[in-house]
């Protein structure tokens, strides 16, 4: 984030690289203020107004200008802090009642329902180097940037090749997640994470987005897998960005980044936007709307690929594939019979038959002896047992970090569960926040 003079009010420059800027200004409570901030390109304005202790959006665009406001949630009353948000093609105003609270929705639409031209618009490039910040009215300070998180989800370790965890050399595990929005599956963005073992102290070191093939729009596609392979880092990430399922033909597919490690952005550490190229997930013999949640391991003679296949929004089950490389992949395998598992996470084992175990997590909507469970299958995805441990709620993703500290022998489970953030206004989409198990029994 950059601080902005609050005493000034004309437009400072904020280029983005994707579609997700915040700006954010104290307020001094007395719910007589009139302010406005606002986030401006080139043929788009988007503004946050709170005047006598309420808020709304005001757009103007191609199609015009427009007001939107919610009748139920845009009374505020006096306010801390007043936030404008744009995360793909949503705009959101959102307010925080007490300093350093939580923030709550009191506005939010979605630019492509009411602006088509717009949504386009803020997934250029060049629009976005163009962002400008502005507000209107006093502040007691004024902050501007990228959009954070409001929960966070879809939690994985970053491996090498092999599925074992990547070694940055300071003793934190690298994790990739799910910066949740505030709003549905086109608010979030991937980032990653490093968590210390011992303290459970978690620091964000990176925000990714990507290209789609072909395209020079920058999309917030997230539920990745982040992984070194020699000297390349991959990146497969599931296309959520701007899924929505009750859209006709919606689908939600799986890409793949490559980036040389030596010459190409560390996808670690800072904000990137990366080229993907299709990972084509085979589907054979499956009647599938959509495939998502990668994980990826390299064996000693070629790949295998875990991920999700859905019959429709939302019933779905793990699938396995494998091949000699990642352009040839072919179906192995595929658990039918569970219609609300995700997560699914490979650990190699080279003393069970097969070579591999999956790990994945049954919801609470599944079939009666599939809910609630952290799954354990063998290599074509037969139930052998599950893991123990509490499951929290939503669909929580089984990621095991082994804990060697003092010569101990124990694992951690790193995981998220459904708790929403940002209120009524910001719906479904939102949830996430991070759960940590420990056992210390061996976790194979």
């Amino acid at each position: 984030m950059q601080r902005v003079d609050p005493r000034r009010s004309s437009l400072t420059p904020l280029p983005r690289p994707a579609p997700y800027a915040a700006v954010e200004a104290g307020l001094a409570g007395t719910g007589e203020e009139r302010l406005v901030l606002t986030l401006a390109g080139e043929g788009l304005s988007l503004s946050a107004v709170y005047a006598a202790g309420s808020c709304w959006l005001e757009v103007d665009g191609p199609a015009g200008p427009s007001v939107l406001r919610s009748r139920r949630s845009g009374r505020a009353g006096p306010v801390a802090a007043l936030g404008l948000a744009l995360t793909g093609t949503h705009v959101t105003v959102l307010t925080r009642e007490v300093p350093d609270g939580p923030w709550t929705g009191r506005a939010r639409v979605d630019l492509a329902d009411t602006q088509a031209r717009a949504a386009a618009l803020v997934r250029e490039p060049d629009w976005l180097d163009r962002l400008q910040v502005g507000h209107d009215g006093p502040a007691t300070s004024l902050l501007a940037g990228g959009f954070g998180q409001l929960g966070l989800r879809d939690i994985r370790v970053v491996t090498h090749a092999d599925g074992t965890a990547y070694d940055a050399g300071d003793g934190r595990v690298r994790l990739s997640a799910t910066s949740a929005g505030p709003g549905p599956f086109g608010t979030g963005h991937a980032s990653v994470w490093a968590l210390d073992p011992g303290s459970l102290a978690l620091e964000q070191t990176a925000d990714l987005f990507f290209h789609r093939p072909g395209e020079r729009m920058v999309h917030g596609d997230h539920a990745v897998h982040v992984l070194r392979d020699g000297e390349e880092w991959l990146v497969a990430t599931s296309t959520w960005g701007d899924l929505d399922p009750d859209r006709d033909g919606a689908r939600v597919e799986v890409l793949l980044a490559r980036c040389e490690a030596a010459a190409g952005p560390d996808v670690l550490r800072g904000v990137h936007v990366l080229r993907t190229e299709p990972l084509r997930l085979p589907t054979d013999g499956l009647v599938s709307v959509g495939v998502w949640d990668p994980h990826l391991v390299r064996t000693g003679s070629g790949w295998l690929v875990g991920y999700v296949s859905a019959s429709r929004f939302f019933r779905f089950h793990p699938v396995l594939a494998e091949g000699p490389d990642l352009r040839s992949l072919q179906l192995r395998a595929a658990a039918l019979g569970r219609t609300a598992t995700e997560g699914p996470t490979l650990l190699l084992r080279p003393d069970v038959p097969g070579g591999v175990v999956v790990l994945a997590s049954d919801g609470p909507d599944g079939p009666r002896g599939a809910r609630e469970q952290w799954v354990v299958l063998d290599a074509e995805l037969r139930p052998t047992g599950r893991l123990d441990g509490d499951f929290p709620t939503n669909i929580p993703w089984p990621t095991l970090v082994r804990d060697d500290r003092d010569g101990a022998s124990g694992w951690l489970l790193v995981t998220f569960d459904g708790t929403p953030h940002g209120g009524r206004v910001c719906g479904y989409g939102t949830h996430g926040d991070v759960v940590v198990l420990r056992g210390t029994a061996d976790a194979h």
